[in-house]
């Protein structure tokens, strides 16, 4: 049983214009449980991603007013993404070759969703816990 990036992808998730201000971004962050805002452009598709971190080292510990900054200004232009059919082998490595915790599902400039480093883990466990099962059966049918 291999698994693939659209197995995992989770759907739902906070996208939002660069010119949107980060503080109306931390509230639906904050009602959305949301650690991240996919920023996007109705002709670029996605442009960049903002982090909760974003928001406390480049607003709130440099005194900026969060009313004033438009998320476009704090934004990471450098996003990690990968095909839906991508093996979440891959998917884990790029996460621990680029140090991100999330991963973009992209499909003709298109995000579906997003994978995060915690379903990556969750799911890995599930597989290794499936194929022990399947290496214990194997060799119980041997012995």
């Amino acid at each position: 049983m291999v698994l693939y990036a659209k197995d995992i992808v989770e759907t739902e998730f906070l996208s939002l214009p660069p010119g949107t201000s980060v503080f109306d971004a931390a509230k639906q962050m904050a009602r959305e449980h949301q650690g991240f805002v996919i920023i996007t452009s109705p002709a670029k598709g996605p442009v960049g991603i903002v982090t909760e971190w974003d928001v406390l080292a480049k607003v709130v510990a440099e005194g900026r007013d969060p009313d004033r900054v438009p998320l476009g200004d704090i934004m990471s232009t450098r996003l990690v993404s990968v095909d839906p059919n991508e093996g979440i082998d891959r998917v884990a490595q790029l996460m621990a070759d680029e140090g991100t915790r999330r991963v973009l599902v992209v499909k003709d400039s298109k995000v579906l969703g997003v994978i995060r480093v915690r379903t990556i883990l969750a799911r890995m466990r599930d597989y290794i816990d499936s194929v022990s099962a399947q290496i214990a059966r194997a060799q119980t049918a041997l012995f």
